[in-house]
């Protein structure tokens, strides 16, 4: 079974391999580059030397150096690639290993996606600086960022549908070799975010050549006329001033698509190009091996899309030749190439357009699996979570040793959850600083990751998947002139609403009502809570509260205390961070302003 320890070991010696080899192709380019600049100059010497000697030796002299010298150019060129290609290697593996100690600092935090009234995303640190999503990131590509965001933002509350992605990412997670290579290829191309969006709107818009029959004549005629002037001309039968000036006439006509051909090109090439990578990508997941239901399917969906797109951005080097003029100029007045060219592309668009968006999609559902199976592969301490069928009148979720996955792990206290019945709230009271939060968003975000498909901080876990909605750090809005008060009341009353339309939720809330007094708060903490079990709600809350606690008199069974407690032995205060039952007995408001030197009058 792997360790930390081995997986730390194994991401070392990939990126020392990669460092050696790539010094070796630093300096065979170097050696290559010499080579290259002697050829080069020994041809034109020797042109230069035999020049009054005839022109078949010193046009054999120029080729026997210059032939040569291309084939170097061409080699040159798959060295460069190689080099891209380790430096990427090494810098991937050193990324990850510094990940193994919580240095995720050069993953994309996903910070656009923090919208604080999101159900639970904003209170659980789902997105932005260290948070959960940079520890689950390593997608390559625009689709598959987005994907991985998206999962996280809807979790799945479907049995079948997490136990496929779990199936998934363990395959994949066990192929590092597999998640390596797309990585790195994805990285080495990477496109930007707006791509996906483009390249979907370009596969719906309406042609602009070939949508025209005249236009898609033309080339044919023009060349047909250009073969007869020559036969003709060949024949005796013409001059070849007048077929050059027919030529010429074609050259000036063609110029009349230029503009329009540009604004195509200026406005979807470089998206298109993009589609390059992805054709690689796309090739490498038909190649690879893969048995699980969910990895079958998105091959499946990929189909010939590699081929495809390879064609494609074939087709779109190909009209980069325009910026060749002279080659430009020839192919024009000869069959309207450029013209012929683009339509190329738009019968391509034809053709494949329609399963465009399926192949975005199996590419980002792809790369957001092997960012979750990489997540798997650096965490071999933690479970997949056992998924339990749903029933109306039961809720599970049960765990041992839970831990923080952003926590340190010679720092990480874990602790037990466990609930059972439907309806069932479980009070947390405790001490400031006593870990009542850390434990609150240490439920949710393993929650989280087990509805997701992905492993978590625990020795054992079973869950029935149902919504989860957080309340923990409600803020105010000056934008829309909303207290922190109001704004907590709605956070609530959407909770309420959710539930009168029979919607299964698990509920995370810590210190709630805190905009008003404490007796208000007292009270309608108290009544809340006694709706929520009369809704069938299941939930945790923590609070200061010590009044909560008497509602497990009310509700025998459905309501648990528990408690973590601050000891104050002397002048030292103490926590284990670990959990107990009951309520707390001690607090440490006045003992902390004690010790910091600020007056408590008794």
């Amino acid at each position: 079974m792997q360790t930390i320890e081995t997986i730390a070991t194994d991401y070392r010696q990939r990126a020392e391999r990669a460092e050696a080899n790539l010094r070796q192709v630093q300096q065979q380019i170097l050696r290559i580059s010499l080579l290259r600049v002697i050829l080069f100059v020994g041809g034109i010497a020797a042109a230069i030397a035999l020049r009054h000697d005839g022109w078949p030796l010193w046009v054999g002299a120029l080729a026997a150096t210059m032939l040569p010298f291309l084939a170097l150019v061409k080699y040159h060129n798959r060295l460069f690639r190689r080099k891209d290609y380790l430096e990427k290697e090494a810098e991937v593996n050193r990324q990850e290993l510094a990940a193994l100690d919580l240095d995720t600092s050069a993953f994309d935090d996903g910070a656009e996606y923090i919208d604080p009234a999101h159900r639970y995303a904003f209170d659980l640190d789902v997105y932005g600086p260290r948070s959960l999503f940079p520890c689950l990131n390593r997608t390559c590509t625009q689709p598959g960022r987005a994907r991985l965001a998206a999962w996280l933002g809807e979790h799945l509350e479907d049995k079948e549908e997490i136990e496929a992605r779990q199936a998934a990412v363990q395959e994949l997670s066990a192929l590092t070799d597999f998640r390596q290579r797309f990585r790195i290829l994805g990285l080495l191309h990477k496109g930007k975010s707006a791509d996906e969006g483009e390249l979907q709107a370009w596969a719906v818009s309406p042609t602009t050549f070939r949508c025209r029959p005249l236009l898609r004549a033309l080339p044919c005629v023009v060349g047909g006329a250009n073969a007869l002037c020559l036969g003709l001309v060949l024949a005796g039968l013409v001059s070849a001033s007048a077929w050059g000036t027919l030529w010429i006439a074609f050259a000036l006509l063609s110029f009349f698509f230029t503009g329009k051909v540009t604004r195509v090109q200026n406005v979807y090439g470089k998206k298109l190009q993009i589609l390059g990578t992805y054709a690689r990508l796309l090739r490498l997941m038909d190649e690879q091996p893969l048995q699980a239901r969910l990895l079958a399917d998105i091959k499946e969906e990929s189909g010939r899309a590699s081929h495809a797109i390879l064609r494609l951005n074939q087709l779109m080097n190909e009209l980069d030749q325009r910026n060749n003029y002279l080659m430009y100029t020839v192919l024009n007045g000869t069959f309207f190439w450029e013209l012929w060219q683009i339509m190329r592309i738009e019968r391509w668009k034809e053709q494949y357009a329609a399963s465009l968006p399926g192949w975005l999609d199996a590419i980002g559902r792809m790369d957001a699996l092997l960012s979750l199976a990489t997540f798997a592969y650096n965490h071999p301490d933690y479970t997949y979570p056992a998924i339990l069928a749903p029933a109306d009148q039961s809720f599970t979720f049960r765990a041992t040793a839970l831990g923080h996955p952003l926590m340190p792990r010679d720092r990480c206290v874990r602790n037990d959850f466990s609930m059972t019945r439907r309806p069932e709230f479980i009070i947390i009271t405790g001490a400031n600083m006593a870990g009542k939060s850390t434990y609150l968003r240490t439920v949710g975000v393993n929650f989280l990751l087990a509805c997701i498909g992905a492993p978590v901080c625990a020795t054992a876990l079973e869950l029935m998947p149902v919504r989860l909605v957080t309340s923990l750090r409600t803020s105010d809005s000056l934008a829309d002139n909303e207290s922190y008060f109001f704004a907590e009341l709605k956070r609530l009353k959407l909770l309420i609403d959710k539930l009168q339309q029979g919607e299964r939720l698990f509920i995370i809330l810590d210190e709630i009502l805190k905009g008003t007094n404490s007796t208000d708060k007292q009270k309608g903490s108290l009544a809340l809570i006694r709706q929520f079990m009369a809704l069938h709600a299941d939930g945790i809350i923590a609070t200061h509260d010590l009044a909560l606690g008497t509602l497990a008199d009310a509700f025998p069974g459905q309501i648990r205390n528990h408690c973590f407690e601050a000891d104050i032995t002397g002048d030292t205060l103490t926590f284990s961070y670990r959990l107990r039952e009951g309520v707390a007995q001690n607090m440490n408001a006045c003992f902390l302003m004690g010790k910091m030197g600020i007056a408590v009058v008794e």
